[in-house]
């Protein structure tokens, strides 16, 4: 998979974007990032659920069914 980065940057060179588009698109790029190394960080969960962590969004899910702390 190629890095964000190239993409946004192909995005970029591909058509004239505005100030705010090429802006948001640098924003985008940071959070990306971010996330990525928070991601790394993350103690590993040895016997866990697989995925991303469930209560990610403040609520729990068990084989379909959700339900709020």
């Amino acid at each position: 998979m190629k890095p964000v980065s190239e993409d946004t940057n192909k995005i970029a060179s591909s058509r004239k974007l505005p100030p705010a588009a090429q802006r948001a698109l640098k924003e985008a790029e940071e959070r990306r990032r971010q996330q990525a190394e928070r991601e790394m960080q993350a103690p590993r969960e040895i016997g866990g659920r697989k995925g991303l962590d469930p209560a990610r969004y403040g609520d729990w899910e068990v084989k379909g069914i959700a339900s709020d702390f």
